[in-house]
């Protein structure tokens, strides 16, 4: 009995699979970025890892391979429409849970999420990305070894109609062209220089960092890590300062200052902020007692 009941389930998951999207959804996102966005909606254990993974695929075959993911002890499914009790006979909470999350659109009441949801962490990356190559498709493109067209990239960033009220956002500043006409001051993921991994580690975890496992190029300079939503870049410093007697102290100190301060200024003249991270309170204190207007932060996650 458990057995057919498991079959009808799947297939029940098959015709929702192959159901047309409503006239409104069609042409205007990706199936992989509609996939993102309908699951950012929803609460998961293990940071979207497996949302991130799955999202290419159809949204019935991702909530079914990532359904085990899901935080379970706050969501609710209720079979509002009616349209699960013939899927689900026989196979409990999971058949009604699947059969309503994979409907081309979910009732009104059908799913409750208790307490406020949070982004996943891979999700919000992965919609960060996206952003990114949609401002900057050709280079974007260029470091994930994935070619654009001039023609594309130009069409891509025609302008568009000014959103208003809730939408809008702060303007892209002017982007100061180098030697080769190519404009520096737009982001390019690049592999990490190499040679200290224990430095690249802490980089890679800087909160909402927008590309773990790269630096990137902005105004000629590598920095360890951009949060693209906030517009930062960062930079990561792993001395262990507070072991240093004071004479190394200030040979590190008047090594650091005059390159924290010009790359703050490479920054800013492309529109961003810039901070740094330390691994100790007594670093940032030097820091900032050389220069107080450096925006410095103790590493609590390496």
């Amino acid at each position: 009995m458990r057995s057919r009941a498991c079959i009808g389930l799947l297939l029940f998951l098959s015709a929702c699979a192959t159901s047309a999207p409503p006239p409104s959804a069609r042409g205007t996102r990706s199936p992989r970025l509609a996939n993102l966005q309908r699951a950012a909606a929803l609460p998961w254990r293990e940071g979207g890892q497996c949302v991130v993974r799955e999202a290419s695929h159809p949204w019935p075959v991702l909530i079914e391979r990532c359904y085990q993911a899901l935080d379970h002890d706050r969501i609710e499914f209720h079979d509002t429409a009616g349209r699960c009790a013939v899927a689900s006979a026989g196979a409990g909470a999971m058949g009604v849970g699947l059969c309503v999350l994979v409907a081309p659109e979910i009732a009104v009441g059908a799913v409750i999420v208790l307490g406020v949801v949070v982004v996943a962490v891979a999700i919000k990356e992965e919609l960060g990305a996206y952003e990114l190559r949609q401002l900057y498709p050709e280079e974007a493109g260029t470091a994930r070894g994935t070619k654009v067209s001039p023609q594309e990239a130009e069409a891509q960033r025609k302008p568009k109609p000014e959103p208003v009220g809730q939408d809008w956002r702060p303007p892209v500043p002017p982007v100061p062209l180098d030697r080769t006409n190519r404009a520096s001051c737009e982001p390019v993921p690049v592999r990490h220089l190499g040679g200290n991994d224990p430095h690249n580690e802490c980089a890679d975890k800087i909160p909402n960092n927008s590309f773990p496992g790269w630096d990137v190029l902005v105004n000629g300079k590598n920095f360890d890590g951009l949060v693209l939503a906030a517009r930062t870049l960062w930079e990561v410093k792993t001395d262990n300062f507070d072991t240093y007697p004071l004479d190394l102290r200030r040979i590190v100190l008047d090594d650091q200052i005059p390159k924290m301060q010009s790359e703050r200024e490479l920054a800013r003249a492309c529109g961003f902020d810039f901070k740094v991270a330390v691994r100790s309170a007594a670093h940032k204190a030097a820091l900032l007692k050389r220069d107080s207007t450096l925006r410095v932060v103790v590493m609590d996650w390496c």
